[in-house]
């Protein structure tokens, strides 16, 4: 924006300059009257960003005004698109009375709106979390930060390197990223939206230190267990001192850190994430994803809860085992149908404290909070004959809370309206004073009723009447062939067309008394209103562990509905260096088959490394990896799995490369993002790595595509030692088990019936016996004199290949062999005899010429 001279401005663009130089990089919503106007370039970005109507009104500083605006109560709707697309908006109120304002209304800024800090219900999607990250960068690696504001959730963690901390954002999906001034981060991550940069200082390890200690009441963080995390606390004092800068607010809900250690949970790297579609699906289709399939959760902290569960599966059996435990409990005592039932009556209890925290909270939160301290009683009921440890826990810390829920059954009317301002909000009996004020308004109408017949009988006029309108208030109003009726104390308010309108001294008296009453009964409801958050707001420590407790109920509720309804068991975890699962399933694919879902097995363990899967395209090869995958996944989640049995030892870390993407923005061809997903793979795997590789090679030429599969299904399975499921359409592999023992083949069937195919699904042991490349191509739709000349050109390659056999009557090895060294040219001979310091001149010339006859023998020589 330019800045000339403000004092060339009026003095409303003058006050709208100023505030708007305190937030350059947001869009900049000034209260006029019932709109939210932008101007110069907020309005055009506004207009573009919303589709919304750029006007130019009156000139400042000698330019017309770029304008656009919004109205005042329908502006959640369009701060929610502009809050989705990564903008940030400064909201400025009027706070100044406009009948004691010299100049313009006095206003400031009251609220910031970011994509990481929203807590308005209207703007969040109530089944996911909406994070605000903060990175900070050092020589050995990166400090992680995150929050949820909206829930009160605050973690960090510490990674080592840029692929690590590139995992870890995969799996949080931050709305928005706080990084420094002169960060490269968010190119080198190709991050382009949602990322704010504040100044190097604010990451600094002191700084964040001391804002920590003062937030949580401590005197150091030991107790947090992130007291030697260095980076980790300058992210996390950079993203709280943020978090105060929006919110205008104490922040009583953030109440400690959470420190996480990678090794804690199964690593999965940001590809794995993608290709396992585990909250998000390829194809867009939420309900393709795992936690579409098993998201049927009652309430909105349950489901994002879960989708927690599933993206940091745990690697502590003990903590896993105690969820399996409790999920069986359920499924056998079947009160989780009861449990869901009473869970359906709570609200999203999470947000609902956080906005009580920040003083946000409207009527119909504290309402949804009273409603949900009310069944909480009904909830322990179903768990009183469960004798599982984890659910009496998950009971005793739900709780009841009788005082809170007492004191909102008295505050709060049943149904009140949404906004404190529409009053009529707090319940009658609560404030004497309030009671009052009310009565006096709510009797107005008894005293004009009675007023209108005591002045008919004083006047003798039946046709006298009392009435009120908003501009003149109170009034009586007679026909005007009446006027000489009229009692003397009657003074004129009004002259209509047909009759007059007067006001006696009685009537002002009470018109005084009723409309102070109902202007101080809304201020003085306000205030009771803002004393009730307050009170609640000393109760928020142990509500939320209520409400940590009822999400985590309503987590295992679902998992144990989800077992019951599509057949899934309780997986074993072991000692043993095992994969063993029988019958196995894909929970996705499953769900959206209309056709019978063909269940398959695996078996991996210390002399079984590694499995080459061969078969057709479309025959369920890469089906198949992935179920395998998600049923670890899932097992370590501590969910029932889609298999008759499934053992599994211990697992470090989930590996896919499957499917085939480039980076074109980023320079990368599909080829090189493969090798770099390879390489990520080769370098990272251990032997209790779980890998997926699909199709390695197939992006470059046949033998350097075919020498890299072999090269690195042979360092998965012997170096590495890593769990493999290896699936590759190079024939030329099947051959690994012959060379290494924990290697084996297996295959899905296929049946070709005359020019078609039809597709088994089933895994056999061995190679595939054949390709079905052409009759897929046929299957998709390819012409059929395309697929005709394909087969007559594919017999002419494979007649070939056997009279090639026939004739070196030898086996093809993988690699072409070494050809036999030439004999010498003559040339070279005489050359390489030559003594040059020996020669007279007549020799050398006779050399010449016989070097020039071999040349000529050499260049006819066929």
């Amino acid at each position: 924006m330019d800045k000339p001279d403000q004092s060339a401005h009026t003095p409303v663009m003058q006050q709208y300059l100023r505030l708007k130089a305190e937030y350059p990089d947001m869009l900049l919503f000034y209260r006029m009257g019932d709109f939210y106007e932008l101007f110069f370039e907020d309005a055009e970005r506004a207009a573009r960003l919303l589709d919304i109507t750029l006007t130019k009104r009156g000139q400042s500083a000698g330019r017309p005004i770029p304008m656009a605006g919004v109205p005042y109560h329908a502006a959640e709707a369009y701060l929610a698109r502009l809050v989705r697309k990564g903008v940030s908006v400064a909201i400025c109120e009027q706070v100044g009375d406009p009948a004691k304002s010299k100049g313009p209304v006095e206003r400031k800024v009251v609220r910031l709106v970011t994509p990481g800090t929203l807590t308005d219900e209207a703007l969040l999607d109530d089944r996911r979390e909406n994070l605000l990250a903060a990175i900070a960068e050092g020589r050995d690696g990166y400090g992680l930060a995150f929050s949820e504001l909206s829930s009160g959730r605050f973690s960090v963690l510490e990674v080592a390197t840029r692929e690590a901390l590139a995992s870890e954002l995969e799996r949080l999906k931050p709305a928005e990223l706080l990084v420094g001034e002169d960060s490269r981060l968010p190119e080198a991550l190709r991050i382009d939206r949602g990322v704010t940069r504040r100044p190097s200082w604010h990451f600094e390890r002191d700084t964040g230190e001391r804002l920590l200690c003062d937030q949580f009441g401590t005197r150091d963080l030991n107790g947090f267990g992130c007291a030697g995390l260095d980076l980790a606390i300058g992210a996390a004092g950079c993203l709280l001192q943020y978090v105060r800068d929006t919110q205008f607010a104490a922040l009583p809900h953030l109440r400690g850190l959470t420190t996480e250690q990678r090794d804690d949970a199964l690593i999965l790297d940001a590809a794995t994430r993608r290709n396992l579609e585990i909250t998000e699906s390829l194809g867009g289709r939420p309900e393709h994803t795992l936690a579409g399939v098993l998201d049927c959760t009652a309430t909105a902290m349950g489901s994002r809860l879960l989708r927690r569960w599933l993206g940091r599966p745990l690697r502590s059996r003990s903590d896993v085992q105690s969820r399996h435990a409790a999920i069986g409990t359920l499924i056998d005592t079947g009160v989780h149908t009861d449990l869901q039932t009473v869970l359906a009556g709570i609200g999203d209890l999470e947000r609902i404290l956080s906005r009580i925290a920040l003083r946000s909270a409207r009527p119909r939160d504290l309402a949804a909070l009273r409603d949900a301290l009310a069944v909480l009683p009904d909830l322990r009921a179903p768990l009183d004959g469960c004798d599982d440890p984890l659910l009496m826990t998950l009971a005793e810390a739900a709780g009841t809370h009788p005082d809170v829920l007492d004191l909102l059954r008295r505050a709060i009317i049943p149904q009140p309206p949404m906004l404190i301002r529409d009053g009529g909000v707090i319940a009658s009996g609560l404030d004497a004073e309030l009671d009052r004020l009310r009565e006096l308004s709510s009797n107005a109408d008894r005293f004009l009723l009675d007023l209108e017949t005591r002045e008919r009988e004083r006047t003798g006029i039946p046709g006298l009447k009392v009435g009120y309108n908003r501009v003149h208030g109170y009034f009586i109003e007679l026909g005007r062939s009446q006027a000489d009726q009229v009692p003397e104390d009657y003074i004129r308010r009004q002259t209509l067309k047909g009759a007059e309108r007067y006001v006696t001294p009685e009537l002002k008296r009470f018109e005084d008394e009723v409309l102070s009453s109902r202007e101080r009964a809304l201020a003085r409801e306000k205030a009771l209103y803002e004393d009730l958050l307050g009170t609640l707001a000393e109760s928020i420590a142990p509500l939320q562990t209520s409400a940590e407790a009822i999400a985590t109920l309503d987590v295992l509720a679902n998992l144990a509905e989800r077992a019951r309804a599509l057949d899934w068991s309780r997986p074993h975890l072991t000692d043993e260096a095992i994969i063993e699962i029988e019958d196995g399933r894909h929970p996705v694919v499953e769900t959206v088959l209309d056709a019978p879902f063909i269940a398959n097995g695996l078996r991996l363990d210390r002399r079984r490394r590694m499995l080459v899967i061969t078969g057709p395209n479309m025959g369920g090869k890469s089906t198949y990896m992935r179920q395998n995958a998600l049923i670890v996944l899932l097992a370590y989640s501590g969910s029932y799995v889609p298999a008759r049995i499934a053992t599994i030892g211990p697992i470090d870390r989930i590996f896919s490369r499957i499917g085939a993407s480039d980076d074109l923005a980023g320079g990368r061809s599909t080829f090189m993002v493969e090798m770099e997903e390879t390489a990520n793979i080769l370098n990272n795997a251990t032997a209790r790595s779980l890998v997926l590789m699909d199709e390695v090679g197939r992006g470059t030429s046949t033998f350097d595509g075919l020498s890299l599969a072999w090269s690195c299904a042979v360092e998965l399975a012997t170096r590495i030692g890593a769990y493999g499921l290896f699936a590759t359409h190079y024939f030329e592999l099947t051959t690994l088990p012959e060379e290494y023992p924990g290697i084996a083949n297996v295959h899905l069937d296929a049946v070709e019936h005359g020019e078609r195919i039809v597709f088994m699904h089933a895994l056999r042991e061995g190679p595939a016996n054949q390709s079905y490349g052409l009759a897929v191509a046929a299957l998709a739709g390819v012409p059929a004199k395309v697929i005709a000349r394909a087969r007559e050109r594919l017999r002419e390659l494979e007649a070939g290949a056997r009279r090639h056999a026939e004739r070196d009557a030898v086996q093809l090895s993988l690699f072409p062999p070494d050809p036999e060294p030439a004999a010498p040219h003559p040339l070279v001979e005489t050359l390489a005899a030559i003594e040059p310091d020996t020669l007279t001149p007549r020799e050398a010339l006779e050399l010449v010429y016989r070097l020039k006859d071999l040349t000529a023998d050499r260049v006819s020589t066929p």
